[in-house]
């Protein structure tokens, strides 16, 4: 396992939910956390979270965060981001791809605006990024890129489908079609992984993908319906993904990269979770094509 103490991490989406909880995961083992988001303060999204609390919640448990605010899907923005955490802890050992934009749209609905917006946040952005971060890790021969995807990229299969599909997790109607977008950009990221991952094996980085293995209950899968609530017992705790990412992070390049993988199959296969659950664990549940390599 590497070591993570004092390691340099850029979490983006950290503001809530899932990265919220991974920026915190880092923290706990000693890493110097650059939380991003758009959302600085609280009450300047409509959804909950905000940077502030994300990094107030870490430093009162003496853990190392600084909160930087951007709009990841601009390159500009995007290099101002990189040469900020650099001014501050240094090059970044650690990339996690976690931010995430998405409306539920059937495409013949979508707004074009809206679909290229949510284009450049989930897969141009990981992008930018990695591109950014790649020269100080390749310099150094050490560097870690874990891309966060979704269920969302495992497709629904040749047809015919069945109408119930076209309902949400609390039988409320949902637009046929409205994941298409958000579970192409899925499967194009995971691609991305083992693409990458191949062209940067030679120095020492690794790059993974990780998804959850059951929902995860957040301000956004609440928002869509996708989960009855913060307590759904159908999902997933978010301390699991968290886990899994920082998994992914410590584990050796030849043990790892390229790996498309859910957060409970990662953890049970590293003897960190007993019952395993959902996703990469469940025969029974589809899993991208990707995982299977």
């Amino acid at each position: 396992m590497k070591e993570l103490k004092d390691k340099v991490v850029l979490v983006t989406g950290a503001s809530r939910g899932i990265g919220q909880y991974i920026s915190q995961e880092f923290a706990g083992r000693g890493s110097k956390v650059v939380c991003v988001a758009r959302t600085m303060s609280d009450g300047e999204h409509p959804l909950e979270g905000s940077l502030t609390n994300t990094v107030e919640q870490i430093r009162s448990l003496e853990g190392e965060a600084t909160a930087l605010s951007a709009n990841i899907s601009d390159f500009d923005q995007c290099e101002q981001l990189i040469e900020q955490a650099k001014s501050i802890y240094g090059p970044i050992d650690i990339l996690v791809n976690n931010a995430a934009l998405t409306y539920f749209v059937p495409v013949r609905q979508y707004v074009l605006k809206k679909w290229i917006k949510s284009w450049e946040v989930n897969l141009h952005a990981p992008f930018y990024l990695s591109h950014l971060v790649l020269e100080d890790m390749i310099t150094k021969k050490e560097g870690c890129i874990v891309n966060i995807s979704s269920a969302a990229a495992v497709g629904p299969g040749s047809g015919p489908y069945e109408e119930s599909q076209n309902e949400d997790i609390q039988n409320k109607p949902r637009k046929k079609g409205g994941g298409t977008c958000y579970g192409a950009q899925k499967a194009a990221l995971e691609r991305f992984t083992q693409g990458l991952a191949e062209e940067v094996y030679e120095y020492g980085i690794s790059v993974t993908c990780v998804s959850p293995s059951l929902v995860v209950p957040t301000p956004g899968t609440v928002f869509h319906n996708l989960v009855t609530g913060f307590d759904d017992p159908k999902g997933e705790q978010p301390e699991l993904m968290a886990k899994a990412t920082v998994l992914l992070a410590e584990l050796e390049i030849e043990k790892i990269s390229g790996r498309v993988t859910y957060s409970q199959e990662i953890l049970n296969e590293f003897g960190l979770l007993d019952n395993p659950k959902g996703r990469g664990v469940d025969p029974t549940i589809p899993v991208s094509g990707f995982s299977r390599a």
